[in-house]
């Protein structure tokens, strides 16, 4: 009830439903994307992506974002979680995150992953806000133009979406 007492009209926003199968798929690399959410029904507050992640597959380059937050969450297998060495770390730090497991990166937060096991891995990971989507889109797209995947193809295109790899 609103302060005059008067009920407020029932919001008319539809939610998103992505069946198990569907959603749109991009190859980055040797892992598989899938985009549950775009930022196009959340006025960008949040995106959302399931990653396949092969057998002993790299992750990106360690880096940092300076505009959004990310959340992982392990649905299968083993995600390697890398915290690279900073003034308050001062040695690698290694999370091997296993089904079920939760990590947050907050803005600022440097790392990188991997799956260094034998077993495919996969991850439900979110991004607020979700412009950061579009990084997989542009990657992706990278990839294709070069006929190929490597760390440089993958740092040009973090440099359009705040994003900063660990330098040396």
């Amino acid at each position: 009830m609103s302060e005059s007492n008067v009920p407020l009209p029932v919001p008319d926003v539809p939610l998103n439903f992505v069946p198990a199968k569907e959603g749109e798929v991009l190859k980055i690399g040797p892992m598989t994307l899938r985009i549950m959410e775009d930022g196009s029904r959340t006025d960008n507050r949040l995106g959302s992506v399931e990653l396949i992640v092969p057998p002993h597959t790299a992750g990106p380059p360690a880096h940092w974002h300076e505009m959004h937050d990310e959340t992982f969450l392990v649905t299968q297998g083993t995600i390697r979680f890398h915290v690279p060495v900073t003034p308050s770390n001062p040695t690698e730090k290694i999370i091997d995150a296993k089904a079920g497991d939760y990590v947050t990166v907050p803005t600022r937060s440097p790392h990188t992953f991997s799956n260094p096991t034998g077993e495919e891995s996969r991850f439900f990971n979110t991004f607020t806000p979700a412009f950061y989507i579009n990084y997989f889109k542009l990657l992706s797209n990278l990839e294709k133009e070069a006929g190929g995947f490597g760390p440089e193809l993958n740092k040009k295109a973090m440099a359009h979406f705040a994003t900063l790899p660990i330098p040396g």
